[in-house]
């Protein structure tokens, strides 16, 4: 089954002399439960392919399907929604809630979609247990170190138990071993919990936890990698990408 799917998708900004192409008619597909990074230099349109994937800046042209949803087809309110309950976002500075505390942050996405709070704390716990802080709960973002603030996003962005994952750089704010520590957490939601994950990413050693690497360069894919081929482990498949 295919859990997302973009055809012929672009993004232009500006007008005239002064357009740019940031996605230039990009057709992909991953299918559900893998496990995918996206790869290129800096200005690609690496994470303009994430955001118009998750529904957060509407493409120039072109379709997107999430779990079999058109999304360029829905209002506002029903993208919000779809957002709401099939995707799962994580970003590279977190965006946690300096104010509420892990529980808090993890169960805010059922607390806006009206699950009553004993509920959205039980499913909460359950998923930061899950990621290995069920000893932090009660904490606040700054008693806990960047590697555990992401644990706390990647719960968040599952706690609602959507169909797809989409992480934004999520160790570019880490040191090495934290940031190994996330992309194999990443390796798990998509291994052991069944969920579709796309992943951007500048590290190689990152993106060779994923099954699949997609190269984007001036806006469009000029080639793609199945980690599966090449035998070895996770350092010695980041070296042969690096």
């Amino acid at each position: 089954m295919t859990a997302i799917r973009v055809e012929n998708l672009t993004k232009r900004y500006g007008q005239g002399a002064a357009t740019v192409t940031a996605l230039d008619h990009v057709t992909l597909s991953v299918q559900a439960g893998e496990f995918v990074a996206v790869m290129g230099p800096s200005g690609s349109g690496k994470s303009t392919l994430l955001h118009l994937a998750g529904g957060l800046d509407r493409p120039t042209e072109g379709t997107v399907w999430i779990d079999g949803e058109e999304l360029t087809s829905l209002n506002d309110d029903k993208l919000t929604e779809l957002r709401r309950r099939r995707l799962g976002f994580i970003f590279q500075f977190f965006n946690l809630l300096p104010v509420l505390n892990a529980i808090e942050n993890v169960a805010l996405p059922l607390t806006l979609d009206g699950i009553k709070p004993a509920e959205s704390r039980e499913r909460a716990v359950a998923w930061l247990e899950c990621v290995g802080l069920g000893q932090r709960i009660e904490h606040r973002p700054s008693q806990l170190s960047g590697g555990q603030q992401q644990r706390v996003a990647v719960a968040r962005a599952l706690v609602a138990e959507p169909a797809v994952v989409l992480a934004d750089e999520p160790t570019g704010n880490l040191d090495s071993l934290a940031s190994d520590e996330i992309a194999g957490l990443l390796r798990q939601v998509a291994t052991e919990w069944g969920r579709t994950v796309m992943m951007v990413t500048h590290d190689p050693r990152v993106a060779a936890y994923a099954d699949r690497i997609i190269f984007i360069k001036d806006g469009a894919v000029v080639d793609q990698t199945s980690l599966a081929s090449i035998a070895g482990t996770v350092p010695a498949v980041a070296g042969h990408l690096a």
